[in-house]
C-alpha cells in the first residue's frame, strides 16, 4: 500500500491527545503528516509543525488556510480540536472530499451530528470518530465473543469511566480542564460528553446493541462548575441489554478508569483499559480464566489487532493505530476500485458520534427532570 496523506488539526505542543494520534497514525507507516494546523496561536502552531517535519508551506496557522489550500492532496484529517469547533472543522472537509477522523464528540448538538452523518452519506466520504478504545484486540475479541453467541443473551452491562483529574478545588481554574465546564467550548454536557460516552460507545460495541432511553442523574460536585463533573446513567439498548454506567472527574484515586462487565446468559466478561492485556472470561458453572492478548485461541478480530507480542504491554496509541489502520485498509481499498478487509470494518462511524450525541442530548434531559426516562435516538432513526 502506498503512504496515504495525513493532516491534523489541533493536537499541538501540550496537547493531551496529540501525540496519541501521531503515534497511531504513524506506527504502521501507513500515513505520512504532510499538513498541519495545531494550535489556535497561528505562530506556535506552524513552528510545532514544522518541527515536527511539515514542510514550511503546509505548516498553517488555521484550518481555514489549510482547508483552502490543501483540496485533493489530503487522504485523510484528523480532528482534535476543543469540542465546540469539531462540526464547522469536519463539515468543510467532508464538503471538500477530504475523509475525517473527528476526536470525540463528534459535535456539540444533535442538529449538527445528524448533518455531519447526512454530509458523510452525501459526499461519499468517511466520517470517523475516534473511540479508539474500541481498537484494543481484548476489546475486539469481546464483541466477536458476543457476536458468536459464548455468552447467550447479553442481558447487563456495567461500564465506567471515572477518574480524579479534575477534583482539586484549587485546581478549577486550570486552563486545560476549566474549557471542559464551560457550556460555550464543551457543549451542554462535560463528564458524560467528555468520559461517559466512551464508557458507551464500548457497550454498545460489544453488545451490538444501540440505546433506545436512558434515565440520568448528573451533579456538579465542585461549586461554581457549569456542568457536571459526576453521572450516573441507567440504559436499555434496543438488543433487551441493561447498561449501569457511572462517569467521573472527581472520583479521587482513580486514574484512567474505563472498565466494562458483561453478563450473558452463559456467561461473564470484565475488561479494564489500564490492563488491557488480560480479559476475565467465566462461562456458566465454571471457573473464571483469564484469556491474554496474543495467546492462542483467540478471534481474527483480536489477532488482527494485537500488535506486540504476548506478555508485553499494550497501549493506547497501539489501540489508536488499529484505529487508523482501518481507515487506511477502507481508504486505500476505494482508491484502488476493491472491497476492503471485512475486518477494517470496526471502526467507530458518523451513525456512532450521531448516536452519541443523541445519547448526551437525552441524558442532560433526563438528569434536568430528575431521572425521567427519555428517548436516547437520534430523530432520523426513530421509528
Amino acid at each position: 500500500m502506498d503512504k496515504l496523506n495525513w493532516g491534523l488539526i489541533g493536537g499541538g505542543k501540550g496537547s493531551q491527545i496529540g501525540p496519541a494520534h501521531r503515534i497511531g497514525a504513524a506506527i504502521d507507516g501507513l500515513f505520512t503528516l504532510q499538513a498541519g494546523a495545531l494550535d489556535i496561536d497561528a505562530a506556535r502552531g506552524r513552528d510545532f509543525a514544522i518541527g515536527l517535519g511539515i514542510a514550511p508551506e503546509r505548516a498553517y496557522g488555521d484550518w481555514q488556510a489549510m482547508l483552502a489550500n490543501e483540496r485533493g492532496r489530503l487522504d485523510l484529517v484528523t480532528v482534535a480540536t476543543p469540542n465546540a469547533t469539531h462540526y464547522p472543522i469536519t463539515k468543510a472537509f467532508l464538503e471538500a472530499g477530504i475523509n475525517v477522523l473527528c476526536e470525540k464528540p463528534m459535535t456539540v448538538t444533535v442538529e449538527q451530528a445528524e448533518d455531519i452523518a447526512a454530509t458523510a452519506a452525501r459526499t461519499g466520504t468517511i466520517c470517523a470518530v475516534n473511540y479508539g478504545y474500541s481498537g484494543y484486540a481484548l476489546v475486539r475479541h469481546m464483541r466477536a465473543m458476543v457476536a458468536r453467541g459464548d455468552l447467550g443473551r447479553v442481558r447487563l452491562i456495567k461500564a465506567e469511566f471515572a477518574h480524579g483529574f479534575h477534583a482539586d478545588a484549587a485546581d478549577a481554574d486550570n486552563p486545560r480542564s476549566r474549557w471542559r465546564y464551560n457550556p460555550a467550548q464543551a457543549g451542554i454536557s462535560a463528564v458524560f460528553a467528555d468520559c461517559g460516552i466512551h464508557a458507551l460507545h464500548m457497550a454498545s460495541f460489544i453488545a451490538g446493541q444501540q440505546a433506545l432511553e436512558l434515565s440520568a442523574d448528573f451533579v456538579a460536585c465542585l461549586p461554581g462548575r457549569l456542568l457536571e463533573d459526576d453521572a450516573m446513567v441507567n440504559l436499555r439498548l434496543d438488543g433487551g441489554a441493561v447498561v449501569r454506567l457511572w462517569t467521573s472527574a472527581v472520583a479521587i484515586g482513580r486514574m484512567h478508569g474505563l472498565n466494562i462487565q458483561v453478563f450473558g446468559e452463559t456467561g461473564g466478561l470484565r475488561w479494564a483499559q489500564e490492563w488491557p492485556n488480560q480479559l476475565f472470561w467465566t462461562p456458566l458453572g465454571e471457573t473464571t480464566r483469564i484469556l491474554e492478548r496474543g495467546g492462542p485461541g483467540l478471534s481474527p478480530e483480536a489477532d488482527r489487532a494485537s500488535r506486540v507480542t504476548m506478555g508485553h504491554a499494550e497501549g493506547m496509541p497501539l489501540a489508536f493505530a488499529n484505529i487508523y489502520a482501518d481507515l487506511a485498509e477502507v481508504i486505500a481499498a476505494r482508491k484502488q476500485g476493491r472491497t476492503p478487509d471485512p475486518l477494517a470494518l470496526h471502526y467507530p462511524t458518523a451513525q456512532d458520534g450521531l448516536r452519541s450525541i443523541a445519547a448526551i442530548r437525552a441524558a442532560v434531559e433526563s438528569a434536568q427532570s430528575r431521572g425521567a426516562w427519555v428517548d436516547a435516538r437520534p430523530p432520523s432513526l426513530r421509528s
